[in-house]
């Protein structure tokens, strides 16, 4: 049931379908919650948000925006020039569009934005999704009204008296996965009385992950599991090489994972990535999970989220270098040891924030003036 307000709200942000994606889940609740709710998405010029925003069915403008470059290129001498330029842009978004309330979902277009709705007194809220904050949202953290938060000890980079713990918006279709087993098992073609590994290696390929997974295939089958393997555009063609090595053996392998749903369901371990929305569906998934952090992400914020469930005995890390010696070892340890599982499962569920996106839209109506 919708209920009667008026309010206009900015959402920006954007870069990765990390920010992408709940900022998306905070438009749908307000939209479904709200019947008279008007909303503008801003992001940066050629970013994914510019596609996967209007795809959503919500307007977007573009700013152009961009971070410093770690290599040394004549692009970083452009920084300071877009970085006023999107400010201006900004500020002329603002006073046309006139938002009740303007909420960063972290990246570049997100700071210029929340920066400016901060100098005009405007109502703002951000969503950090990491356990480690980006230096945007430390830097807005002074400024804004209110900070939603997805861990636990945020306090030692944002004022306390700001934070609210919401949890990270996660997509409901994806982890709605009780009572899928048998009919998840059945559209991967895969056996009920096996054990079954999902191994998730990115929408591109994450090497490190798609190697080891190469390497203990042998070791799978030796312990009669099954495994859905998610390889990405760049590993697709190698691990089908590889699992042609072991016919009938129940070696599933998918360039891309439509059935997220089915393929959680079907699990019962689960080797991953830990990005910050990631962790957060793993987290209300509840299977045994064995992390192995990008080490190509901005100040390491993967591991941190990892360490955030390690500390709680809720899943296993194993370093980027390491895995191709370790992650065997991993696995068949929570193969032969369904108690070590149990625990896992138990510990990773008790850190699950449902309804995040529900209590992020609480947030932006307490704000609205």
């Amino acid at each position: 049931m919708q209920n009667n307000f008026n309010i206009k709200v900015i959402i920006s942000g954007g870069g990765t379908g990390g920010h992408i994606f709940p900022a998306i889940a905070i438009a749908d609740t307000l939209k479904n919650n709200y019947n008279d709710v008007a909303i503008l998405f801003v992001g940066a010029k050629h970013k994914m948000e510019m596609i996967k925003v209007p795809e959503a069915g919500y307007p977007i403008e573009g700013l152009w925006i961009s971070g410093l470059q770690r290599r040394l290129t004549w692009k970083n001498f452009l920084v300071p020039i877009k970085m006023i330029s999107s400010l201006l842009k900004a500020n002329k978004i603002i006073n046309k569009f006139k938002p009740d309330v303007v909420i960063g979902v972290g990246g570049y277009a997100s700071w210029a934005v929340v920066k400016v709705a901060s100098i005009k007194k405007i109502p703002t809220l951000i969503q950090e999704q990491n356990s480690f904050p980006g230096k945007s949202n430390i830097n807005l953290s002074k400024k804004v009204n209110k900070i939603c938060v997805a861990f636990e000890g945020m306090e030692k980079y944002f004022p306390s008296q700001k934070i609210v713990i919401t949890g990270n918006p996660v997509r409901k279709k994806v982890i709605d996965i009780e009572n899928k087993r048998e009919e998840a098992l059945r559209f991967f073609g895969l056996n009920p009385n096996k054990k079954t590994i999902l191994a998730i290696g990115g929408s591109l390929g994450a090497r490190t992950i798609n190697q080891s997974i190469a390497k203990y295939l042998e070791l799978l089958i030796k312990h009669n599991a099954q495994l859905i393997w998610q390889t990405g555009k760049t590993y697709y063609p190698f691990a089908i090489d590889m699992v042609k090595k072991f016919p009938n053996s129940n070696l599933m392998v998918l360039e891309f994972i439509n059935r997220m749903d089915y393929a959680y369901a079907a699990a019962d371990i689960i080797i991953s990535r830990a990005g910050a929305i990631s962790v957060s569906e793993l987290c209300m998934v509840g299977k045994p999970v064995i992390l192995v952090p990008s080490p190509n992400v901005a100040e390491d914020h993967q591991t941190k989220n990892a360490m955030s469930l390690v500390q709680s005995n809720a899943a296993i890390l194993i370093k980027d270098v390491d895995c191709i010696n370790v992650l065997g070892n991993e696995v068949e340890e929570l193969l032969r040891n369904p108690e070590k599982c149990e625990d896992l499962s138990i510990n990773i569920k008790k850190l699950a924030l449902p309804n995040a996106a529900e209590r992020i839209v609480e947030e932006i109506i307490k704000i609205k003036k």
